[in-house]
Order: C-alpha cells, then sequence, then structure tokens
C-alpha cells in the first residue's frame, strides 16, 4: 500500500463545490488584491481565534515579520526563540535588524523550554517569539508571567497551530499577537502562499495594516516605510471555505494521532510524540524519534510510505546563521532531536487503515 505524506487532493475532492463557488465569486467580482473576500476571512478568522483582529497577508514570513516590527522591534534589539523551527522564524527577527537569541528546548514537547528563558534575557531583548510546534502549544503561561513581570512583548509563532488550544485559550490568543502560515500543507491552508496575524491590540493591528500595503494608512498616503505583503481574495475566499471544516479536520488528525501513538507506543526504541497535557495537540506534523532515522526512512520509502524530516539542522547550525558563532553543542536537547526526528504521514484524510499500514511497517522494522 502506497501512503503519500500528504494528500492535498483528497482534501479538495472532499470540498470541491464549495472551492469553485467561492473561487468563482471572486473571479465575477474582480475583487482578487485584498478586498472584501479578504475581509471577509479576516474576521472569522479573528472569531476562530478569540482576538478583535486578524490582518490576512502574503505568507507566515510576512505576519511574523510584521508582527514584530509594529511591536517595535528594530536594529540593535534581541528575540529570544528556539533553534528547532523553520528558518522563518528567525529570518523575520534579522529582517527587522535584530539578532534571534536562541533557547533550548523540552525534550518531550520540543518547544521552547521556560525554565531557560529568563537566563536568556539582557538589557537590548525586544520580544519573546515562543514557537508553537508540530500543532502543539509552548507552555505559554511561565512565558506570558516572565514576560509580564519584565515589560516584554510576546508573539507567538503559530504558524503550525491552527485550531491548537493551552489550557482552554487558543494558538495566537495569548501574547501581544499570533502568527499564522497558510501554506498549503497546513492544516489551515490555502491555495499558494497566504498568512495572517491576530491581536486584541488595535493600534498593533492598525500599524500592521499599514505594514502589509507600502506604509498606507489610506490610498496614495503613506505613513510609514512598508512593504507589499496583502492577502490575495482567492486565497481570502478559500480559506473561508476551509475554516468551516477545521475543526472536523483538526479532530480527525487528533483520532489519526491517539491511533500511532497506541500502536507504536511499545515499540523498542522509538519515542512517539508527547501531548503536554496542557496543550490540545492537532498534530500538523506526527514525528517519532528513533536512533537510525535515515535507514528507517530509506526502508519505508522502498514500502510506499512517505515521511519528512522537521526539521534536520537547528538554525543556529545553518550556514546562514554562522556569523552568531553558535556551534555544535550549544543548544544539545535541539541539536539530539534533529538528529532522531521522523515526520510519519498526517492529515486528515489519512484514515485508520494507512494509520495501521504505516504504523505495522514500523514494529516490522525497528520493533
Amino acid at each position: 500500500m502506497k501512503v503519500p505524506f500528504i494528500d492535498l487532493g483528497a482534501q479538495y475532492a472532499s470540498i470541491q463545490t464549495e472551492i469553485h463557488d467561492a473561487i468563482d465569486k471572486v473571479l465575477k467580482s474582480s475583487a482578487f488584491a485584498g478586498g472584501p473576500f479578504v475581509a471577509g476571512f479576516e474576521e472569522n478568522f479573528a472569531r476562530y481565534c478569540g482576538t478583535k483582529h486578524a490582518i490576512g497577508v502574503g505568507n507566515g514570513t510576512d505576519a511574523l515579520w510584521f508582527a514584530l516590527l509594529a511591536a517595535g522591534v528594530g536594529p540593535g534589539d534581541e528575540v529570544i526563540t528556539v533553534p528547532n523551527t523553520f528558518i522563518a522564524t528567525a529570518e523575520a527577527v534579522s529582517f527587522c535588524g535584530a539578532t534571534p537569541v536562541f533557547v533550548d528546548v523540552d525534550e518531550k514537547t520540543c518547544t521552547m523550554d521556560p525554565a531557560l528563558v529568563e537566563g536568556a534575557i539582557t538589557l537590548k531583548t525586544k520580544a519573546i517569539l515562543p514557537v508553537h510546534l508540530y500543532g502543539q502549544t509552548a507552555d505559554m503561561d511561565p512565558i506570558l508571567k516572565l514576560a509580564g513581570d519584565r515589560g516584554i512583548p510576546v508573539i507567538e509563532d503559530a504558524c503550525q497551530a491552527h485550531g491548537s488550544a493551552y489550557k482552554g485559550r487558543p494558538s495566537g490568543s495569548m501574547g501581544l499577537a499570533g502568527c499564522f502560515s497558510f501554506y498549503p500543507g497546513k492544516n489551515l491552508g490555502a491555495y499558494g502562499e497566504a498568512g495572517a496575524v491576530v491581536t486584541n491590540d488595535g493600534a498593533l493591528a492598525e500599524r500592521i495594516r499599514m505594514l502589509r500595503d507600502h506604509g498606507q494608512n489610506r490610498k496614495y498616503e503613506h505613513r510609514v516605510i512598508g512593504w507589499n505583503g496583502r492577502m490575495d481574495g482567492i486565497q481570502g475566499a478559500v480559506l473561508d471555505v476551509k475554516l468551516r471544516h477545521l475543526d472536523a479536520w483538526n479532530e480527525a488528525r487528533r483520532k489519526h494521532g491517539r491511533l500511532y501513538t497506541e500502536l507504536l507506543k511499545d515499540v523498542h526504541g522509538l519515542i512517539p510524540p508527547h501531548e503536554a497535557p496542557y496543550s490540545t495537540h492537532v498534530y500538523h506534523v506526527y514525528a517519532i524519534r528513533v536512533k537510525d532515522r535515515d535507514a528507517l526512512m530509506g526502508k519505508l520509502g522502498e514500502q510506499g510510505i512517505s515521511c519528512g524530516i522537521h526539521y534536520p539542522i537547528p538554525i543556529h547550525l545553518q550556514g546562514a546563521y554562522e556569523s552568531l558563532g553558535l556551534g555544535r553543542g550549544t543548544f544539545p536537547v535541539a541539536e539530539k532531536i534533529a538528529g532522531e526526528l521522523v515526520s510519519l504521514p498526517m492529515y486528515a484524510e489519512l484514515g485508520e487503515e494507512r494509520v495501521r499500514h504505516v504504523a505495522g511497517k514500523i514494529a516490522d522494522l525497528i520493533g
């Protein structure tokens, strides 16, 4: 049995009529850049996240960058984040002219270790940027308490956490702002590139709206130097359709995740992902840990089972950030898990038969 890592075609087939109707409305109205379809999605996504505002932007990297800029991050500042994430997290900091300051992660959850944050704070610290990884939130209460006591804003990287929650609070709603990517493979994915920032801060929302539209507060009146970071009308319409299905898709992912864990929990030498008691995990990625990761992936590939790695090289060891001078051994937990993680097939339409097939092949190969 062939099992793809992700199957966007299966998702499309389930909502094809809704999608065609939504796109047809955009085509007939010619509202292609921003406009009413983006505004409609923004209103609905803000409501979904439990925030007052949502600002649609071009992609998740824009969301992170604009949120940090709007929060006042600039040249000479430092932003505390983690090294085991997609590089966009750090890129957004760098494009503000600031420096990413990494802290290691908790080995069970792979998210920011709150106990290490205080030691990373300096007089230059302008923001803390925890990453909700693989569909699970970071442990936010101690991070928010530490940041609040010091007057440091928290910006949530929720680009992999659509619909997840921390102690019942939606991801993205706890800090000054939350940043989302709608890259096609995400739990809530566009048909192209798109992103959003959610916030309860009206002034911050207004600054982000200007930043995404060349610094305009009205046409041809540019109050700040901005960028072209608008969301397309078609993406807004597509996302509005998909948002209506997100909870059901996430519940399917959670069901698949529970079954994977039940089937793999006793496989010797394999560590399934840990769902923290404070978090509602929505399994954007179902990442197991094994010692000989490459051998397992090769054997699964021969069986027609596609897997991925998120992420093989921590950011502090990437050539793009060698100027920080952070060599191997600086963040031992992030480095350890980077060499062991394997992301198994995970999508709402995966189905029990495929989950059992994948888990059975893994158990045969390494059990």
